[in-house]
């Protein structure tokens, strides 16, 4: 039977093999296939942390976490020591105000300047604020988690579970608009709980293992909220890409055997869906290969 992992490395070899290369937003240009999907088994406490390079799963857990808060400033992120938004905030400032200044002040200066950051660290309507205070058209806001998980308790059978965070109007207000934008949810026969995750664009060296660690970590979540048992995460990526500077990264990630699959598990149970912190989750039994660097495009 295949390693889980590989389909997730198969993907990357035929992105790195076909890939259409192209131009894109950043500058760096990628190399793109259009459509793909991956399929991870939870049960049992399966995680999807891949093994061919070391996942930081506590700073993933942490951003999902702050999604769920309905945050948009990046100042309790820096707080928790998570800099995977820096970048965004940091390249606006330069650009706005012509200083050069280190990434290592411009946090400091957010973490300890409340005023600076509710200037600079701002990122705009990103995911948090969709999910937890969607504005709709009647000027009133919408708490798609709640519901989320209201529905799951009482009407399980639901083909309406799901949220998303492509907000048309406030699209240009954002730092960075939406990848993983559309999760819905099914629960099958036994009470599993199922997840489809539709992600518009993928980094997949540096996002997408992000990405499947967050979205596990939040099945986790909803099931235990709702009385289930995780399923299966089914992961659909649109256009997924390597960046030319990560080509010889993505290389050595494919020369390195898949190790012993991870598990990931909750200690308690909180009493809502807000109650949860980066202690309530367990990973055992990861045991990964090195990490491998490389630069985030912006």
């Amino acid at each position: 039977m295949p390693h889980p992992e590989q389909p997730y490395l198969d993907l990357m070899a035929q992105v790195l093999g076909r890939g259409d290369e192209r131009l894109d937003r950043t500058g760096v240009g990628t190399r793109s296939l259009f459509g793909a999907m991956l399929r991870f088994d939870l049960a049992d406490g399966a995680a999807p942390i891949l093994t061919t390079k070391r996942v930081y799963w506590k700073t993933a857990v942490k951003e999902m976490l702050w999604f769920l808060t309905g945050g948009t400033n990046i100042q309790p992120l820096l707080r928790d020591n998570v800099r995977i938004w820096t970048d965004w905030p940091l390249d606006a400032y330069r650009r706005e105000t012509g200083e050069e200044i280190a990434q290592e002040e411009f946090e400091r200066r957010i973490v300890t300047d409340d005023d600076f950051a509710a200037r600079w660290g701002e990122l705009g309507p990103v995911y948090g604020k969709q999910w937890r205070r969607w504005l709709g058209a009647d000027g009133r806001e919408y708490d798609q988690i709640a519901e989320l998980v209201r529905t799951l308790r009482e009407n399980p059978t639901s083909r309406r579970m799901l949220f998303h965070a492509w907000n048309v109007p406030e699209l240009g207000a954002m730092a960075l608009p939406p990848c993983h934008m559309v999760y819905q949810y099914h629960v099958a026969s036994g009470g599993r709980l199922n997840c489809l995750l539709y992600q518009r664009s993928v980094d997949l060296l540096l996002g997408a293992p992000f990405n499947f660690v967050g979205a596990a970590a939040l099945q986790l979540m909803l099931a235990q909220q709702a009385g289930l048992t995780p399923g299966e995460l089914v992961w659909v990526g649109g256009d997924v890409h390597l960046y030319l500077n990560h080509l010889e990264q993505a290389r050595e990630q494919l020369r390195r055997p898949p190790r012993t699959v991870p598990r990931m598990r909750l200690t308690r149970r909180p009493d809502t869906i807000d109650g949860y912190a980066i202690g309530d989750f367990a990973v055992e039994g990861y045991d990964p290969h090195g990490p491998i660097k490389a630069d985030v495009a912006v």
